[in-house]
């Protein structure tokens, strides 16, 4: 084998996951870089549920959320794809069209569930409290790639490649007191739950549709 060849199978194997996946998406950047929180910004409550670990965001612990703040956002039509991975009876979510809130569960925006054997039948794929679904394809200590679609007024969840639903949002949908769960623009966020729900979260990327 070639030196230069050599050199491309050494780099590419040194570098992190992550990057890899993105260089073979075009269209898509990644939103973190495996070994650090750059470019995201914890709740201020129980900061230490969130550890980074073998390249993923890890989950475990009293509830908190993390939220992206980095150059990229805000983000309103877009494609995101997130590698998760669920421990036993564990809970969590993806949110989008959110903002950053110091403490509490997010007001803004939408969480796309992530929870396969938690004792909240809402699992893994549902918009929470919009579109609820039982049953997911997503199993606990497997890895699965969840991907979330907005484009204009109907949104895509795509779990370990099996189409789950498509929602219209009717028109004139109003923001609710509690929880908006209105369409918009705004930024993602991930879930810390319960310190019995353990979730690992990686090869965050997304492609902007705007």
């Amino acid at each position: 084998m070639k030196r230069s060849s050599l050199f491309s199978l050494a780099l590419a194997l040194a570098l992190p996951a992550v990057l890899q996946a993105a260089d073979v998406e075009p269209g898509f950047t990644s939103l973190f870089d495996g070994k650090t929180m750059n470019g995201w910004k914890l709740a201020e409550e129980n900061q230490k549920t969130w550890r980074v670990e073998d390249g993923a965001l890890v989950a475990n612990g009293e509830r908190c959320h993390l939220f992206y703040t980095g150059d990229l956002a805000p983000f309103k039509n877009f494609h995101l794809k997130v590698e998760v991975m669920t421990g036993p009876v564990s809970n969590g979510g993806i949110f989008f069209h959110t903002k950053y809130q110091p403490e509490g569960w997010p007001k803004g925006g939408f969480e796309c569930q992530v929870n396969n054997t938690h004792g909240d039948w809402i699992k893994t794929g549902s918009l929470y409290g919009v579109v609820n679904i039982a049953r997911t394809p997503a199993e606990d200590n497997k890895w699965w790639t969840q991907e979330i679609i907005v484009e204009g007024n109907k949104v895509t969840v795509i779990v370990d490649g099996k189409r789950v639903f498509e929602y219209t949002e009717p028109a004139g949908t109003q923001a609710g007191k509690e929880f908006e769960r209105k369409l918009g623009q705004g930024t993602f966020a991930l879930q810390g739950h319960d310190p019995k729900s353990t979730i690992r979260y990686k090869n965050i990327r997304v492609k902007k549709l705007d």
